[in-house]
């Protein structure tokens, strides 16, 4: 049997490790698109393990991606949020995995918490709970002792906590509590409202300055009641359109489709229990949300 070309066989675990290192599919397409144009110009033949060197090739470009990605956030407008990988069925059915090999190790909330990480922490931290290289091609990637490589992934984890281990973000349960916390939001619903989050709660909404958003995040679970009850009674929710169930970067999320467009993505991080909300983060800057992709479309 002919073995696959190593576009076909490899790009799609290069592209989760590129959007995992970035927070970017815009930004992971290109460098996996520019890696192969690369990788087919060399000679070919000394290269032993193919899978590792083209890692190594992708994750090297995103290190260099990421020094002028964090210059560019500094001039950004607002809060910054990862882009999220969108994928969702007109029918709420099918395997929405076509786009992204997935994974529950590292949801949406987590890509969010390695913000915190440097950029060879996070090398080192996907490599490792994503894509469970071992230490000693992890090495060879990063260019670090197989030493040194475990110790930035111990210090990775210590920066990050303990995200909860809640429920399965694919279950109902996690899209009722989403769907419940939209009617509430809608309608101004305090009491649904604060039933449903932590009191320590925020919000985060991303709008890059291209669609009115909240500038600075919404700390505690009051002035996020507050914020919501005040859309609600100025009639500020959005006139068409309705939320539908999503994947967001491996986890349970809600997606708003206006005039055939995404318009916004919603997604949470929930306490130990599952059922409180502890982070709120909302994706209106439609530069994030060109990705959208259905799940029963043509995928390229």
């Amino acid at each position: 049997m002919q073995e696959p070309q190593p576009y076909k066989a490899y790009r799609p675990l290069l592209l989760s490790l590129a959007y995992r290192m970035l927070g970017s599919l815009s930004d992971a397409e290109d460098i996996v698109q520019e890696v192969f144009l690369d990788y087919y110009q060399l000679d070919r033949k000394g290269i032993e393990h193919e899978k590792a060197y083209l890692a190594k090739m992708v994750t090297n470009r995103c290190l260099n991606e990421q020094q002028s990605a964090r210059k560019r956030r500094e001039t950004y407008v607002g809060n910054w949020l990862p882009e999220p990988a969108v994928i969702y069925s007109d029918h709420g059915q099918g395997d929405p995995a076509d786009k992204l090999e997935q994974t529950e190790t590292i949801t949406y909330a987590m890509l969010v918490m390695m913000e915190n990480l440097s950029a060879i922490e996070r090398a080192v931290f996907v490599l490792r709970e994503t894509f469970a290289f071992d230490y000693s091609d992890i090495a060879e990637v990063v260019g670090k002792s197989e030493a040194n490589c475990r110790k930035l992934l111990s210090r990775a984890k210590e920066k990050l906590g303990v995200l909860p281990d809640t429920p399965s973000f694919h279950n109902k349960r996690a899209l009722e509590l989403a769907g419940a916390f939209i009617r509430a939001a809608e309608t101004g619903d305090t009491a649904v409202l604060v039933g449903m989050l932590s009191e320590d709660a925020i919000m985060v909404s991303d709008g890059g300055g291209k669609v009115r958003a909240a500038i600075f995040p919404i700390l505690g679970r009051d002035r996020i009641v507050a914020f919501y009850e005040g859309l609600a009674r100025k009639g500020n929710q959005p006139s068409s359109g309705a939320y539908i169930p999503a994947m967001v970067s491996g986890q349970s999320g809600l997606l708003l489709i206006q005039d055939g467009h995404a318009a916004r993505v919603l997604t949470f991080q929930w306490d130990a229990s599952g059922e409180k909300i502890t982070r709120i983060y909302l994706v209106m800057n439609p530069d994030k949300l060109s990705h959208v992709t259905k799940t029963d479309a043509n995928l390229s």
